[in-house]
């Protein structure tokens, strides 16, 4: 049940090797045949790791139906949203989403359209679509519990945690092994001229982040080698606001929370209690 290794690097291995097939059909099926690795079949389910759930279908704008997994902690200090990275489903992500269901957080993880027993197939607009429409669930979620609403996006679900971070009731935002623009990771894996342009606009969190004003906590391997840590580092400086930056040594790309230990979750739970209270509740929750 561990993360699925993000294969963003197959993506510029394609862009090379597949120039002329991006001149003549365009960039978007290219994207999207490369970027998104969704498997659809469940590998596991929460009550297995001895956590409480309930599945939960939403919505999006356009109709396309998502599902979702909510797990509820028994005294929680605030909904935590959970946006996965690009490939395998939410029951890859099981023994992350017990840690942090240990530090009190009632988390609702969704799966993007194509992946798990969610409808349609994966692009960039409906990615963005999914995201609006978790984050309308979870904050009514929130709102109903009088709790914080915290924000995680991992890898390429950080593009997702950025596009909704700055929208009404975010309390806070999480932020792990992700990276600007998908030009820069052009750039960064194959240093060569005119991609970084070609693919700026794409999944650009660089742009969307000065929206955000709540908190923010950044986590990065040293040693990421699919997402290069220079890249988160450039996306905090674009941040504004209450900002920290961790440095995960000795970490890669998928084995943060291993490498990170319990430092990484006290690093967490921290940041969750200093949170402010949304208006009007209880206190004592903190």
């Amino acid at each position: 049940m561990k993360p699925r290794t993000i294969r963003l690097s197959a993506i510029w291995a394609a862009l090379i090797l597949l120039g002329g097939a991006y001149m003549a059909f365009g960039v978007d099926a290219l994207i999207n045949s490369q970027l998104f690795y969704p498997e659809r079949t469940l590998a596991a389910r929460p009550d297995q790791l001895g956590m409480a759930y309930e599945d939960q279908w939403i919505e999006a704008a356009d109709g396309v139906k998502l599902h979702a997994w909510w797990i509820p902690a028994p005294r929680p200090k605030a909904v935590l949203l959970f946006f996965h990275g690009n490939a395998g489903n939410i029951s890859h992500r099981l023994d992350n989403l017990r840690l942090l269901h240990g530090l009190g957080l009632s988390t609702l993880i969704l799966d993007y359209r194509g992946y798990g027993q969610s409808q349609g197939s994966p692009d960039e607009r409906g990615f963005y679509l999914d995201a609006a429409a978790a984050y309308l669930a979870a904050r009514g979620r929130a709102a109903k519990a009088g709790l914080r609403l915290v924000v995680f996006g991992r890898s390429l679900g950080g593009a997702a945690a950025v596009a909704v971070g700055g929208l009404e009731g975010v309390s806070g935002v999480i932020l792990e092994s992700t990276f600007t623009n998908l030009g820069d990771m052009a750039k960064a894996v194959f240093h060569l001229p005119g991609l970084d342009r070609a693919f700026k606009s794409r999944f650009d969190s660089e742009m969307r982040i000065p929206a955000i004003t709540a908190p923010l906590l950044f986590f990065h391997g040293d040693r990421d080698d699919i997402v290069p840590h220079e890249l988160g580092r450039r996306l905090f400086d674009s941040a504004g606001g209450p900002k920290e930056f961790i440095t995960l040594n000795g970490a890669g790309h998928n084995d943060t929370i291993m490498v990170g230990g319990q430092d990484y979750l006290n690093k967490i739970a921290s940041f969750v209690d200093n949170l402010p209270m949304p208006a009007g509740a209880d206190d004592s929750l903190r």
